[in-house]
């Protein structure tokens, strides 16, 4: 260089600068700002391209956006973190000049493989700004001769301005899309504040998440909080034909292993990792974001893309982020199904309480010579326990005790038939044997396999004196002699609605003068203490010994006394329903 050409390439290089600092003050849309960067450095340097490669921590891979001379437009290529001239000189901080870059060890041509021209030769600078470097700007292919100190030069002081623009150009990008997404959240919250049903929930979350994040295909995956197991799956853009394979376990794949690890999980490239379930052929990137409330993990997000490298980190914050606004909503559902449900089973439990009602007696009947008393005392949750006093004829008063398989609504209903049959095949004057029999037919047609009726029927002839019955599976009732002796009739057949041609006998026994009949379904014998020891037969028969001297009324008051106290405070698990008779 001589004394001459040095005045004129410093100034050359003021003027540079100074139409570098204009044309760079205002541009402040980050891909305009990096084409006109790039537009600076081929003129200034006379090369025939220049790329920016940039590091942001939060992306998986890195993007290298190159303009070449003669295009409009820049071109997006795709680099791995580290490696190459690039790497190097970021990693280092230091300047490189290559005029025959292939000799160099440090290149490896994972850029120049996706051009469609040579690097010739190249010059690279790292980025800086705010004291920390962030990325390498680079020019190739001098058009003219090979690239020298001057073009080093020249480079740095363009850098200077480039980076300082670029930062800028990246927190107004920033600061921009932060308010669109707190918009976009608020938004986003406001339209799930209304959801109580969770279905509906778990629609809107999904169609918000596509709004925030993006997929082309999409779940949450709820956990049971009892079991740590899925228990509810809402998906979009799966084939409906492969979505049992979405009812994964909670030990499998990559939704598994973020609902144990509670940490999110970015995939670039599925096909590397042999975690992934593989519910879509098209896949290529998957997105794994915890939802967790209090510190429990209670469902996770899903979102897969049909890009390779589609989610980076910045992604999972954004989706972690509306997860924490989701699981508050998700508790929201819950409690509100909770409630919905325990009014619906206070509604059943008031029909099932009127249907029991309307079986039972208003009041006991008044025979002469004889004492009768019975009772129903429902436990919480209603059974299927029923009691009747049966007028037939004059001298005949039927006598009934039934306990049906299950609680609620069902039983009640199901009470309510075998007590309209009964009632029906007695009106038909048949006899207890083959009524028994008809009432197992229609029920055994009437109700589901499993379900069935312990029953005890008899009818009491006042004037001989004799009850004629028949025991259908059910707990058998105490004939206590006045001589002290205690008798328990059980001949009959197996419950009512098992089998349907199933035999049954009727047996016979002479009521004397001071005998007590106690008929009771099993919430008397199987009541339990505090220990979880049940009152039992044995009990109630010494306390039946030991009472026989009161009124019927007084009998079955004494008997549930006993066991009331016998539980000691235990809830009660079913209802206790008696029938006393008493020959005067």
């Amino acid at each position: 260089m001589t004394k001459n050409t040095e005045p004129q390439l410093h100034s050359r290089r003021e003027k540079l600068l100074l139409q570098a600092s204009r044309m760079l003050n205002t541009t402040v849309e980050y891909v305009d700002l990096i084409k006109t960067s790039l537009g600076l450095v081929c003129g200034a340097l006379g090369a025939e391209a220049a790329f920016i490669y940039r590091v942001d921590e939060k992306i998986n891979h890195r993007r290298v956006r190159l303009l070449r001379v003669g295009e409009d437009e820049l071109r997006v290529l795709r680099k791995k973190p580290g490696g190459g001239i690039s790497g190097w000189v970021l990693e280092h901080g230091e300047s490189v000049i290559l005029n025959d870059p292939k000799a160099d060890k440090r290149y490896d041509g994972e850029l120049a493989s996706q051009l469609d021209f040579e690097i010739r030769n190249l010059i690279a600078i790292p980025l800086t700004a705010r004291g920390k470097t962030f990325g390498v700007l680079e020019a190739i292919n001098k058009r003219e001769g090979e690239f020298d100190e001057i073009d080093r030069d020249t480079l740095i002081g363009l850098s200077d301005q480039i980076a300082l623009s670029i930062d800028n150009s990246q927190l107004l990008r920033q600061a921009r899309r932060e308010s669109r997404e707190r918009q976009k959240l608020v938004e986003v919250s406001t339209r799930l504040s209304g959801a109580l049903n969770l279905d509906e929930a778990l629609e809107l979350i999904m169609d918000s998440v596509r709004e925030l994040v993006g997929f082309d295909a999409g779940g949450i995956f709820l956990l049971d909080g009892n079991e740590g197991e899925f228990e509810h799956v809402y998906s979009q853009g799966y084939d409906s034909a492969r979505e049992k394979e979405l009812h994964i376990e909670s030990d499998r794949g990559l939704i598994g292993f973020v609902a144990k690890s509670g940490k999110s999980e970015i995939v670039p490239d599925v096909s590397k990792d042999e975690r992934y379930v593989r519910a879509r052929k098209t896949t290529c990137a998957e997105l794994v974001v915890p939802i967790a409330l209090d510190g429990q993990v209670v469902g996770v997000f899903n979102l897969e893309s049909d890009e390779v490298e589609a989610y980076d980190g910045h992604s999972a914050e954004l989706l972690e982020a509306f997860g924490s606004q989701v699981a508050v909503v998700l508790e929201r559902t819950r409690l509100h199904d909770e409630i919905v449900k325990s009014r619906e089973m206070a509604k059943q439990l008031e029909i099932a309480h009127a249907i029991q009602r309307e079986l039972l007696p208003e009041a006991d009947p008044t025979l002469p010579g004889y004492d009768f008393s019975g009772v129903n005392v429902a436990s919480g949750e209603v059974g299927g326990d029923y009691y009747g006093f049966i007028d037939i004829a004059p001298n005949q008063m039927g006598l009934a005790i039934a306990d049906v398989s299950g609680k609620g609504v069902p039983a009640a209903l199901i009470m309510a038939s075998f007590r309209a049959s009964l009632i029906a095949e007695i009106r038909n004057n048949f006899g207890v044997q083959e009524i028994c029999q008809k009432v197992n037919t229609l029920l055994y047609d009437s109700v589901e396999p499993g379900v069935f009726v312990t029953g005890f029927y008899g009818v009491l002839d006042i004037a001989a004196h004799r009850l004629t019955y028949c025991n259908a599976g059910h707990n058998p009732p105490l004939l206590l002699r006045s001589s002290g002796d205690i008798e328990q009739l059980e001949t009959g057949g197996p419950p009512f609605g098992i089998v349907r041609s199933a035999p049954y006998e009727e047996g016979a026994v002479a009521i004397s003068s001071g005998d007590v009949l106690l008929m009771y379904t099993d919430g008397v014998t199987e009541a339990e203490g505090p220990s979880g020891e049940q009152y039992g037969e044995e009990r109630l028969k010494l306390l039946l010994q030991e009472v026989r001297n009161l009124t019927a009324k007084e009998i079955r008051r004494s008997i549930y006394r006993a066991v009331i106290e016998f539980s000691d405070g235990s809830a009660q698990l079913d209802d206790i329903t008696m029938l006393v008779v008493k020959r005067l």
